[in-house]
């Protein structure tokens, strides 16, 4: 449909592409995302009410649920032309926003949405929007079977998995929305991967469990820690 062709490089980039549908998922998770949570933001201030059912509450999810499964399965089964392919797009994008802005919620089976453990859908829609993003801006492989552009795909290809590997290691210590923010710039990933991990972190229990023993006092538990690449007396907010 090429509607933002007005855009300078959108026609190019995007629509020319074929990547205008994962274009409107992104933009539709991040308009829906916002939308979800100015609305629930100004209905705990203000006291708005919420969709109920009977006696039952009925979370933002469970709509998001429908429209994803609804627009998924029809992208799939109907092969729709632009248009509509353009729309159900949209209607999937919002509806995975709407899930996963309750994340946490599914998560733990409980509502937490406005606890410490709700945060875990912030960092689950940080995530989504990440790798949507890497979906539309990406670029496709190079097609020339020349010496030089076959090593440079090679070289692209090893710089990628390492990245991954940076980022795995990143949210292993705790630091989950570096290790996200390191997927679209990879020098984040490199510092996260070196930085100290959380005492709380996958990194540190696995690094505590392997090392084991007895460490003989405080001093030899204080040389653990620092071997382990833990600093206890400091948690990072990143």
């Amino acid at each position: 449909m090429n509607l933002f062709g007005f855009v300078p490089g959108y026609g190019t980039y995007i629509y020319d592409s074929g990547r205008e549908p994962a274009f409107l998922v992104l933009l539709a998770f991040i308009l829906t995302l916002a939308g979800t949570r100015f609305y629930t933001r100004m209905a705990r201030v203000r006291g708005w009410g919420s969709a109920i059912v009977g006696d039952v509450h009925v979370h933002h999810l469970v709509p998001g649920v429908v429209l994803s499964l609804v627009a998924g399965g029809l992208a799939l089964a109907l092969e729709p032309r632009e248009f509509w392919v353009a729309i159900l797009a949209a209607v999937f994008g919002a509806g995975a926003a709407l899930v996963l802005d309750e994340f946490a919620m599914l998560l733990h089976l409980d509502d937490v949405y406005w606890t410490t453990e709700g945060r875990l859908s912030i960092d689950a829609c940080v995530a989504a929007i990440a790798f949507l993003a890497l979906a539309a801006l990406a670029t496709f492989p190079l097609s020339s079977d020349s010496a030089g552009e076959r090593l440079g795909r090679s070289i692209s290809d090893g710089l990628i998995v390492l990245n991954v590997c940076l980022v795995a290691v990143t949210v292993l210590k705790g630091k989950l929305k570096l290790g996200l923010f390191g997927i679209v710039f990879p020098p984040l990933s490199l510092v996260g991967s070196l930085r100290l991990a959380k005492p709380t972190s996958v990194w540190a229990g696995s690094s505590i469990r392997t090392m084991g023993g007895d460490f003989g006092g405080a001093r030899s538990a204080a040389q653990f820690v620092r071997r382990a690449g833990v600093s206890a007396g400091s948690v990072s907010t990143i």
